[in-house]
């Protein structure tokens, strides 16, 4: 067969239709007993959380994604599951293949956590339940612990709400063909149907009722891993990814939901539950109850560190009855974002790195961000800026710490923005200490609008913000020992599928040199204005995005 590595990986293409064909075994008299299953593998397959000797390998089988109690379609039997894992794409060269069991328990899916494989090598993987065979996907393990790799090419995205438009952001991701992508949060949105709306009507809509139960759950996931550009993205490369919000209810705080309700805590058990059966996490994210142990790090040799954190299940609650607010008790110093013991962990990971750049990646705005012209300081309660004495003593954990180069990722707030980070907004000649890159959303708020760099009103009183862009996208960027280098990639709408996608600006941090240089800032390709002229350039939206209409 002469299919291309791109084909293979973008066009969900499977080699094959059944084990003989493609070389996974077939069990004598395999599904003489029971009744056949149908295709199962319409959700796609994953991997992630990378090492360097290996990863997690990801299906869930569900011939009726959509079912309304969340099972998929399956039977109520456990069901052996083939895999396959090889040097090529065309499975010339099988280095480990396996068994794993789809238990009904799980809604049938499973995690195939493997080790000891080689470091730093490109690896394909496939499936097979009964006679059918799923699409193959791409992933790696990371660099040896002592190497220093010359590149890697990772992007992150956030924010991708299925009613608000088309996922064609991941499939444009996919076709730069990362290394490693993170997921920063809001993978899906809990709404029911016409709940959460954009101006012009919902392109596409939610099955079943807002997200309170497993089953509920279970088949929001199903839905949103239904999409084609999803899979592709997941196919491409290995993930690494946080939760925020969405994936339980908006702007939940620990155990305190956003309006009171009794049931909260069955609800968030459900939500865990339901994301950890659809996401390539390792055995010891298992959910227990309501608690779930997400944070950690992903090294990539001595080039990267990624500090994953978790700045939900453990803050206090949100100051002042949360939204943006002049609020002195944002500044109390026994207020946590991340809870005692996630910071202790993350101060300590400073202290004991030696990665040429030390990575977080997390949820919500890192920087002040003040949206107020006068006197006050008016900041969002749900992020760093409803925590400062906490932002403040992991900030100064880096410094003390001499973490070489700082980077803070961010989502939640469905626009692109990048900022110096300082230990003291209010003085804006005070020196710069890191970095934050903040990526747009794959399609949260729709189509958004395109403006000229530099006009946000905010950019006024609030200097160390760099860069604003309120078009749907993603960010790649490329890490090497001398810079890190970050690309905004924008879509003129998504609204309808197939957009294009192109870089609007461009962004390097050189070595030991704290903050940003602009290297390049795009104004609208001609054939993107025309494609969208709903769209108005000029306008210029300024939103409390993490506020629920």
């Amino acid at each position: 067969m002469s299919l291309s590595r791109r084909t293979i990986l973008l066009s969900g293409a499977a080699l094959g239709a059944a084990g003989a064909v493609t070389g996974l075994p077939v069990a004598a008299g395999a599904a003489v007993a029971r009744r056949p299953l149908a295709y199962p593998f319409t959700l796609g397959v994953a991997s992630g959380d990378p090492d360097d000797d290996g990863f997690v390998l990801w299906t869930r089988l569900a011939p009726q994604p959509l079912a309304e109690d969340g099972l998929g379609g399956m039977p109520d039997r456990d069901v052996p599951v083939h895999w396959e894992l090889a040097a090529d794409e065309r499975f010339r060269h099988v280095v480990r293949r396996g068994v794993a069991v789809a238990r009904a328990r799980s809604a049938h899916s499973i995690h195939v956590e493997l080790a000891g494989l080689l470091p730093g090598r490109e690896y394909f993987y496939r499936f097979r339940a009964e006679r059918h065979i799923s699409p193959v996907g791409r992933t790696r393990t990371a660099c040896a612990p002592s190497s220093m790799p010359a590149a890697l090419a990772m992007g992150f995205a956030s924010c991708s709400q299925f009613e608000h438009g088309y996922f064609t952001a991941y499939r444009r991701l996919a076709e730069t063909e990362p290394e490693l992508i993170l997921h920063l949060g809001d993978y899906q949105y809990e709404y029911a149907p016409d709940t959460y709306t954009v101006p012009g009507g919902n392109p596409r809509d939610h099955e079943g009722p807002e997200t309170r139960t497993l089953a509920n759950y279970r088949q929001r996931h199903a839905q949103y891993k239904t999409d084609a550009d999803l899979q592709a993205a997941h196919a491409v490369a290995p993930w690494v990814v946080v939760f925020d919000d969405h994936e339980v209810e908006n702007n939940w705080a620990d155990e305190v939901p956003e309006a009171p309700d009794p049931e909260f805590p069955a609800r968030r058990a459900a939500a865990f539950q339901a994301y950890y059966e659809n996401m390539p996490l390792r055995r010891t994210s298992i959910p227990r109850g309501i608690d779930m142990q997400l944070y950690r790090r992903v090294r990539w040799g001595r080039l990267a560190t990624f500090h994953m954190l978790d700045t939900r299940q453990y803050r206090d609650d949100q100051a002042c009855g949360d939204g943006y607010q002049n609020c002195a008790a944002a500044s109390d110093p026994a207020r946590s974002i991340t809870g005692a013991e996630q910071e202790a962990w993350l101060l300590d990971g400073f202290r004991r790195s030696d990665a040429r750049w030390d990575i977080l990646g997390q949820q919500v705005f890192f920087a002040q961000r003040d949206n107020n012209a006068g006197p006050l300081t008016v900041t969002s309660m749900d992020a760093w800026d409803g925590y400062v004495a906490s932002r403040d003593r992991i900030t100064r954990g880096w410094l003390a710490a001499g973490v070489r180069n700082p980077v803070v990722l961010t989502g939640d707030v469905h626009a692109h923005w990048a900022s110096d980070l300082k230990l003291d907004y209010a003085d804006p000649t005070s020196r710069t200490v890191g970095t934050e890159l903040v990526c747009s959303s794959i399609t949260s708020t729709g189509d958004g609008a395109d403006s000229a760099s530099g006009s946000h009103p905010w950019f006024a009183f609030n200097p160390h913000l760099r860069f604003q862009n309120n078009l749907r996208g993603y960010v790649r960027t490329t890490i090497t020992p001398g810079q890190l280098s970050a690309d905004f990639d924008v879509l003129p709408y998504v609204s309808r599928p197939d957009a294009p996608a192109y870089t609007r600006a461009s962004f390097v941090i050189e070595d030991r040199v704290p903050g940003l240089h602009q290297t390049a800032d795009n104004p609208v390709p001609s054939a993107a204005r025309s494609a969208a002229p709903h769209a108005d350039p000029g306008q210029q939206t300024v939103q409390q995005e993490t506020v629920r209409p």
